[in-house]
């Protein structure tokens, strides 16, 4: 809260001498909306297992309330974008916030599973409509070199909300009900929509007059075959027919796209935006670092509940160090890209991270709160150069009557690549586990069936050794081999990512800073 004091001290009027447009007070607003998005992020991980417990769900039905979440927010970023170029960002913006607010609402009323996965489906959507429309607002308050250090106040402000949300959530979980946690968002959101109606500057594209609808339909079944193949793969297979059937249909309708917005008057994006090299690379960018780091994150929750056996509080307070990194991370990595340009800090960044991942690929089964919370601060320090830096190339090098489709590039970016990285490192993962998991039971493995072996491979890539039933002396070896095996996969993940994340340090250096305020003067209406 001292750092919101602080800004507001900064903060400048509108020539009128109001809070009307400015700068400080939109990002905050637009931050307030984004932050809704975050908390809703982290706080149903650690509820997920309750949600289980009380709607009598599957596993399955349990990723699906995350994997519904993830197909409607990555199919549709794109297209929302664009609908803010086309009808204001500031109302998209709007009607995003009030719509995820009022979905919270009714998931909080919820009875049976799949309700819940629908209302989840509509949280997707009304969530692509805000962050988009969010970031191509604060390209409109912020032209130019200033636009990096509203990023880095940015990333500030979302590291704060990451960082509440797994202790918030825990203490939602434990103490009130697994609804309390998607009930936070609504005084959120209507602290949102207040400050967006009272302060935001609508911005929109006067140059363009509709929506290019056989661009929307081509390009999101092109995403929704990606992300479905990417979230099916690990049950059906990579090589099984319906996932290969899949890929080739996101391939013929990404290259049907491609042509069709060679062709439209008026295109759903605009490839010339993609002229720009920067844009192109720091697209790839934002892909590469998401596969990374949520591609590894997400076993870590299993990781701190499953082997180290944590509550939902306790996993919370585990990944505070990189959350809270991000908050003072965020800031310095907008001054950093201001003063040297997002080329070496962004580089520099990935080196960080790779060495963050590497430190992860060392942790052991017994690991300390420091064992963990060091590389988790590295990572922050890493990661937050890259995420502020790779938004600042990206919106800030299109002309401004498209920065709401490079906001849904950019989001859409890191969707896909942290659906793939979940999905190729979570078939890592178990591929290594399968492989390790009867050399650490021993003769044991012989007498257990293939069913069951398949069953406990299953359980094991969750840190879960089901041992009901079982002698102590049996429970102990089956719970040993699980935790070992599963310890195996992880390592071979985070390492994985660490290469991913060199690579990725290489083609980094091959981005320029974002347009100056020469470049194209913001548009402003009404």
């Amino acid at each position: 809260m001292a750092e919101a004091g602080t800004m507001t001290a900064k903060m400048p009027s509108d020539p009128e001498g109001g809070a009307k447009g400015s700068p400080w007070l939109t990002l905050l607003a637009v931050s307030l909306g984004v932050i809704m998005v975050m908390l809703d992020g982290t706080v149903v991980g650690i509820a997920n297992p309750v949600i289980g417990a009380e709607l009598k769900a599957t596993l399955s039905d349990l990723q699906w309330v995350t994997s519904g979440y993830l197909l409607a927010l990555a199919v549709f970023l794109i297209t929302a974008g664009k609908l803010g170029d086309l009808f204001g960002h500031k109302r998209i913006f709007l009607i995003g916030v009030a719509g995820f607010t009022l979905t919270s609402l009714a998931i909080g009323f919820t009875t049976s599973i799949t309700q819940l996965i629908i209302l989840r489906v509509l949280q997707g959507l009304f969530g692509a409509l805000l962050q988009p429309a969010a970031l191509a607002l604060l390209r409109n308050a912020f032209p130019g070199p200033k636009l990096n250090q509203a990023m880095g106040a940015w990333g500030g402000i979302i590291g704060l909300s990451s960082a509440a949300g797994p202790i918030v959530g825990g203490l939602l979980v434990e103490n009130v009900s697994w609804q309390s946690v998607f009930f936070i968002n609504v005084p959120v959101g209507i602290i949102a929509l207040i400050m967006g109606v009272l302060i935001i500057n609508e911005s929109k594209t006067q140059l363009l007059s509709k929506v290019d609808w056989l661009g929307v339909v081509l390009l999101s079944g092109a995403m929704f075959s990606l992300v479905w193949s990417i979230i099916k793969a690990p049950e059906w297979g990579w090589g099984d027919t319906k996932t290969v059937g899949f890929l080739g249909a996101f391939a013929v309708l990404t290259a049907l796209f491609i042509f069709w917005q060679t062709k439209a008057r008026q295109p759903l994006v605009p490839l010339s935006i993609f002229r720009n090299p920067s844009v192109a690379i720091g697209t790839v960018l934002m892909m590469m670092v998401a596969f990374a780091m949520f591609g590894a994150m997400f076993f870590l929750g299993f990781f701190f509940q499953g082997v180290h056996g944590l509550t939902p509080l306790e996993a919370g307070v585990r990944m505070l160090p990189m959350s809270a990194g991000m908050i003072i991370a965020s800031p310095l990595a907008g001054i950093a890209i201001g003063r040297l340009g997002p080329k070496i800090t962004m580089a520099a960044g990935l080196v960080i991270t790779a060495l963050a991942m590497f430190l992860m690929s060392r942790l052991g089964i017994e690991a300390s709160f420091v064992d963990s919370g060091i590389p988790f601060l590295v990572l922050a320090f890493g990661l937050s150069p890259v995420f502020v830096g790779a938004t600042e190339i990206i919106v800030g090098n299109v002309e401004p009557q498209y920065a709401g489709v490079a906001g849904g590039v950019q989001q859409s970016a890191m969707q896909i690549g942290g659906a793939l990285g979940t999905a190729i490192l979570g078939a890592v993962m178990a591929g290594e586990i399968a492989s390790r998991l009867p050399g650490y039971l021993g003769p044991a493995a012989q007498a257990i069936p293939p069913a069951q072996m398949s069953q406990l491979e299953q359980a094991a890539a969750f840190g879960v050794a089901p041992t009901q039933g079982l002698t102590v002396q049996a429970a102990q070896v089956i719970t040993n081999a699980v935790h070992n095996s599963f310890m195996d996969g992880m390592h071979l993940a985070f390492l994985v990512s660490t290469g991913v994340a060199i690579l990725t340090a290489l083609l980094a250096l091959f981005v320029k800073r974002g347009a100056t305020p020469t470049e194209g003067a913001p548009i402003h209406v009404g």
